[in-house]
């Protein structure tokens, strides 16, 4: 008898598998994420480019090209427009951040917010008092922050991949689907994987389309609100406070507190009115606005978002938090029809039973 069978080289292969996947995903993390940003923007723009072939009658090749070349020339009218703004308040705000550090770190910044809100000296020295003595948190949780832009801005050449590689998914998306639904032989069950593939189409689409019309919202709201309230660098903080929306629950969280910090390290004089408005748009936009946007095709409960978005951020920093909602969703999708199937061979199990009786 060998000492190895069937049955146990089968185990084996298994178990080398399950062990081998997760550190293939963690060593190969950056070009997974670029194949799967990039299937996202294909998301993004399929719906444009099945209309514009249904209009013109053209090939999908060209209908690809064609709205490239439209989103190239209406981001180009957008920098035109916005950029020089943007950058002049950009290198400006970073050209002052250094100082900005350096009244944090020597609790000075509370003795000149303090003089322009007409606090007492005793008021004033007790508010140094306490940033001297949170310093180091203070101080560390900034340069947390900083290594992260940094390593952001370090990962920035696989961003450029995305839309190539979306041009991929974009014009091969059909035969993709197709060979994958060939690797079934049972015709039950590829009917089952197209279905499922249905649904995970449609929900990914919802939730990129979504997620892209709450950014522009929020980053229009931010913009004109902020500048009607004269905050400083309302224009760059409104970009960022949009953008910051494609990352869901942090991502307001950050852009709240980024705008509330430079508006109190400025000496803006209306900080609670500030304050106001963050608090009343993100209950609009939480529970008025994406709600509406989203509708029901991410059926996520907010209390199992908030737990899968801060597992994701623990297991994969910003992508685990953007990517927490959609695998939550897929993984209900799969539940649902791998209950669904379990249901119909109980019936079916049932139903042989009773013929035997017979």
């Amino acid at each position: 008898m060998s000492l190895l069978d069937k049955n146990t080289l089968r185990i084996l292969f298994t178990i080398l598998v399950a062990v081998s996947l997760p550190a293939f995903v963690w060593l190969a993390r950056k070009p997974l994420l670029a194949f799967l940003f990039a299937m996202l923007f294909a998301y993004l723009l399929d719906p444009l480019i099945t209309l514009l072939q249904k209009w013109t009658h053209s090939s999908r090749g060209i209908a690809i090209a064609a709205v490239y070349v439209a989103l190239l020339a209406a981001l180009l009218t957008v920098g035109l427009a916005v950029g020089p703004r943007a950058v002049e308040e950009g290198r400006h705000l970073s050209d002052r951040a250094p100082e900005l550090y350096n009244r944090v770190a020597s609790g000075s910044i509370a003795l000149q917010v303090g003089k322009a809100r007409g606090w007492s000296e005793a008021t004033q020295a007790r508010a140094q008092q306490f940033i001297v003595g949170h310093r180091d948190e203070v101080l560390s949780t900034i340069s947390a922050q900083s290594s992260k832009v940094a390593e952001i801005a370090g990962n920035a050449l696989w961003l450029v991949l995305v839309p190539i590689l979306a041009i991929f998914f974009l014009k091969e998306k059909s035969s993709i689907a197709r060979s994958i639904e060939g690797l079934l032989q049972n015709r039950r069950n590829r009917e089952r994987l197209r279905q499922i593939m249905s649904e995970l189409d449609e929900m990914l689409s919802h939730f990129v389309r979504a997620q892209l019309y709450l950014a522009a919202i929020s980053g229009t709201v931010y913009v004109v609100v902020l500048t009607l309230m004269r905050v400083p660098y309302s224009l760059v903080l409104g970009i960022l406070g949009g953008l910051m929306e494609f990352i869901p629950f942090l991502g307001p969280v950050v852009a709240g507190a980024l705008i509330l910090a430079v508006s109190f390290g400025f000496n803006y004089g209306h900080l609670l009115i500030v304050l106001l408005f963050l608090l009343l748009w993100r209950g609009l936009q939480d529970y008025v606005i994406s709600p509406r946007i989203l509708g029901g095709r991410v059926e996520v409960h907010p209390l199992a978002a908030i737990f899968g978005i801060l597992a994701g951020g623990e297991i994969a920093g910003i992508a685990g938090i953007y990517f927490a909602v959609p695998v939550m969703a897929a993984a209900r999708i799969l539940w649902i029809h791998l209950r669904r199937k379990g249901d119909e061979n109980a019936e079916l199990d049932a139903t042989g039973e009773s013929s035997i009786e017979r």
